[in-house]
């Protein structure tokens, strides 16, 4: 079983593509969480794509600095930050190491047999996700391609379901000019947990 688990995991490869790429090809896949011996797995089924220094959106259109330095680091390395003082944001690095590109994990449906009501407390959102997992900012840098604690695997909890995209503009940019405007957010159409529509 461990070895077909390893089998599923993505490896560096898949992250070290195109931001706008790996945003569009995380949706379906697999978020685990080890938590000792409980496992929480959810389908990821919206991300946020930050493209480089450039895009005005981005923690790294202000340059390296100590908060965004994990954006420069190896591609499927965790970047971590909290926002409002109270939500962790989960990205995960892409790209060729020191140009500075991420996805951030915006919603989840868990795997788990709670109501639909509950089930949005938990993954519908990029903040409930993480609180759900029990992320926070210890896992900043984490390398998801070799960690025992968090992984994305390739298995989809939905068996034999055609995934269709939708691109939508960003949340909470309105500050970046023209690049508020980039529809970089995707999401599977006609799912209950995207966090908005």
């Amino acid at each position: 079983m461990r070895a077909l688990r390893e089998k599923m995991r993505l490896k560096r490869g898949f992250f070290n593509q195109p931001t706008l790429k790996v945003a569009k090809q995380l949706l379906g896949k697999s978020l685990v969480r080890q938590l000792g011996k409980k496992r929480l797995v959810g389908q990821i089924i919206e991300t946020e794509a930050y493209v480089g220094p450039d895009d005005k959106a981005s923690h790294a259109s202000f340059g390296k600095t100590t908060r965004c330095e994990p954006m420069y680091g190896k591609a499927g390395i965790a970047y971590v930050y909290l926002i409002y003082g109270m939500y962790w944001m989960l990205n995960v690095v892409t790209e060729k190491e020191g140009r500075p590109c991420a996805v951030l994990i915006r919603a989840l449906e868990s795997g788990n047999t709670e109501t639909l009501k509950e089930l949005r407390k938990l993954g519908s959102g990029p903040g409930k996700l993480t609180r759900w997992m029990g992320v926070d900012g210890s896992f900043n840098g984490e390398d998801l391609v070799t960690s025992k604690k968090l992984w994305v695997e390739s298995q989809c909890l939905q068996k034999n379901s055609a995934i269709k995209i939708v691109a939508a503009k960003r949340i909470g940019v309105e500050y970046a000019g023209v690049w508020r405007d980039k529809k970089w957010r995707f999401y599977i159409r006609d799912n209950p947990f995207v966090s908005r529509k």
